[in-house]
């Protein structure tokens, strides 16, 4: 009997989800460990265990997005756009990093109309905005701005730090050059970039199209990662 030949590029995937949900069951097991460990006083192992969960997260964010990218390649990525309450999309992003920001002290500022509704892919948008959090979380100071509201027929959603900014090799008329390649210095590959305007893209009205910003400024001079989708 001939061998079943295997579609790489599928194995992989499958594999993808296989390390996907490993890591949640170790991101979970970390964070149960770091509030016993906080509630102890051990405060030194919490901040510890506090950059592994980053890591982790981080990881898996990684592989949620190599996966969507894998589907968006393919053409089977189940796209669903519905309304949607965009406060709630933000609060479930939220609390998915409720934890990281605990470990490092941040406070975190939500700016949306509780009665913003918009039509677009839940997952995606959630995905997107896990992204910025997780970046943000990276080289913000102490604070973190999500703001969402309707400008020019358009849902802007910004992630606003205040941090020193993006460097100015990502930034050019605003544009996101972060995939141009991968920085051996860094170890960044642009992947959340990437993915992020990708899956911004995907959001489409009659001729209007999602799209992914980054500029330096916001509230408070730091970096603003601004999506718009029509």
């Amino acid at each position: 009997m001939a061998q079943e030949e295997i579609n790489f590029t599928d194995f992989i995937a499958s594999s993808i989800h296989d390390m996907k949900n490993s890591l949640n069951i170790q991101v979970s097991s970390l964070e149960t460990i770091a509030h016993e460990c906080r509630q102890r006083g051990d405060l030194d192992t919490f901040e510890k265990l506090g950059l592994m969960v980053y890591e982790a997260n981080r990881m898996n964010a990684n592989l949620v997005q190599l996966l969507s990218l894998y589907k968006f390649g393919q053409s089977t990525y189940p796209m669903d756009i519905a309304e949607q309450s965009v406060a709630d999309v933000i609060d479930e992003a939220m609390l998915q990093n409720r934890t990281l920001m605990e470990f490092k002290g941040l406070q975190v500022i939500v700016d949306c109309d509780p009665d913003c509704y918009w039509y677009i892919d839940r997952d995606l948008v959630s995905g997107i905005l896990v992204n910025a959090l997780n970046n943000a979380y990276k080289y913000t100071h102490t604070r973190i701005r999500l703001a969402a509201h309707v400008v020019d027929n358009m849902l802007e959603i910004r992630v606003e730090d205040d941090g020193r900014g993006y460097p100015a090799n990502m930034l050019h008329d605003g544009a996101i050059l972060a995939h141009k390649g991968i920085d051996f210095y860094s170890g960044s590959t642009g992947l959340g970039f990437h993915f992020a305007a990708r899956a911004a893209a995907m959001h489409k009205n009659g001729q209007g199209q999602g799209t992914l910003t980054i500029e330096n400024g916001g509230h408070w001079g730091g970096g603003c990662f601004i999506v718009r989708l029509p």
